[in-house]
Formats: structure tokens, sequence, C-alpha cells
């Protein structure tokens, strides 16, 4: 029998994460609940889970908070991370991106979106076949083992980082919109504001480094990623 996806749930309201949990078990997933940072902490320290819905206004340390402490350890430098936030302004959403969420979902939201965004970000998760790597000037990328290097330097990626690099190396020299980056990286079966592709082609420049000016803004079009010949 195939394993259940494990999806750790940082809420504190007990009513709310009553909810999340059975609308998980009944979509196929094994929640883990737990109302509080340090709670959350014992449980990734125990067992990795496949994802974590990770709610942004919790007692102690905060859900960015957490965030960022995990994408600055190497053990979940990779955990895919859904924060849950009443806060609805769009520099919110940028700031909790920027922490390292892969997505947001806005609180009050349906079972349903929340589902839909929980599968959208761990099939941007799925490891890919092992056999298949790509190579295009100094980018390598093992899509089997999920690594990237530049100039044979290791890349720290994180999953949304990792698929829009592949997607970009995939179609290079050729300029993409954000809604093609977005129905190609995020899935055209979820909605998700065009202003979350800017956010990532900044981490992905960032992790980069010197390479990040292989990623070209086109401006009023897009971005491509450039390798001259």
């Amino acid at each position: 029998m195939q394993k259940k996806p494990v999806v750790l749930v940082v809420e504190d309201e007990p009513s709310i994460a009553e909810l999340i949990a059975v609308n998980l078990r009944h979509n196929g997933f094994e929640p883990i609940v737990a109302h509080e940072s340090v709670a959350a902490q014992r449980v990734i320290d125990s067992q990795l889970p496949d994802l974590v819905l990770l709610d942004w206004m919790l007692p102690g340390q905060s859900g960015e908070s957490l965030t960022r402490r995990w994408r600055a350890t190497a053990k979940t430098q990779a955990l895919p991370i859904v924060l849950l936030t009443a806060r609805g302004d769009e520099a919110d959403k940028v700031m909790g991106l920027n922490a390292g969420a892969d997505d947001y979902v806005t609180k009050p939201f349906s079972t349903q979106e929340l589902i839909a965004r929980v599968n959208a970000v761990l099939r941007r998760r799925a490891p890919a076949p092992l056999s298949d790597t790509l190579t295009l000037g100094p980018l390598f990328v093992d899509l089997g083992a999920h690594t990237a290097t530049h100039n044979q330097t290791h890349l720290k990626l994180g999953p949304t980082e990792f698929k829009l690099l592949v997607y970009l190396m995939r179609h290079s020299s050729r300029v993409h919109s954000r809604a093609q980056l977005l129905d190609g990286v995020w899935g055209a079966d979820i909605a998700i504001e065009e202003r979350t592709v800017d956010v990532h082609i900044k981490r992905l420049r960032e992790a980069l480094g010197d390479g990040g000016s292989l990623i070209e803004t086109v401006r009023g079009a897009g971005y491509r990623l450039l390798i001259s010949n």
C-alpha cells in the first residue's frame, strides 16, 4: 500500500486545526497537529513531514520566523511550507514568500482551495526520473537527485526555485511572461498572483550568486534564461 503523505498542521486554534486535519484525512493525507512552535519543532526533529501547513500568527515564535529558521537548516531547507495567514495585503504575502514559504492561503479559506494548494506544492516537490539530467552552459541539474550546480558549485534551492530553474533551462532564450511561468511551474489548475513569480525569480537569482545575471528581465514581457554560446 502506498504511504500517505504526512502533513504537519501548525495552528493554534483547535477548531481550525481539527477542520484542516479532517479534510486532509478525507483526501488521502496523514495529518499531524501542533498548536505552537515548540511542539512543531519537536515533530520536525522526530519525523520530517512531506509538507507543513503553518499558521503565521502563533504563540511564541511566529510562522514567518519558523519558516526562516527551517530554510536556514540543512535538514528542512527543501521542506515544502504553505503559510496560513489572515494577512491579505500584498506586502504581507510577499513577506511570507521572501521568508521561504512555497505558497500561502489567506484566511478565511475554503477547504477545497487548501487541498488544491497542498497537492500543487507536493507535485512541484515530486522527484523526477532518476536518469534525467540537464546541462546548459555553466548550469547542471540532476533531476533524480534534485540537485543543481553552477560552475560546479552546488546551489541551495527550495523546491519551487528548483522547478523554476528546470523550466527555464528547458526553454532557454525564450521570453516567458509571468502568466506562462505560473502555468508551467505552478500549474494552470491553481490560482496564484503573478507577483509570486517575481519573488521566486529573486530567490533563484540570489541562489545562483554570480550566475544570477543569466536570468534576464525583459521589460514589459517577462523573464528568460539567456546562455551565450
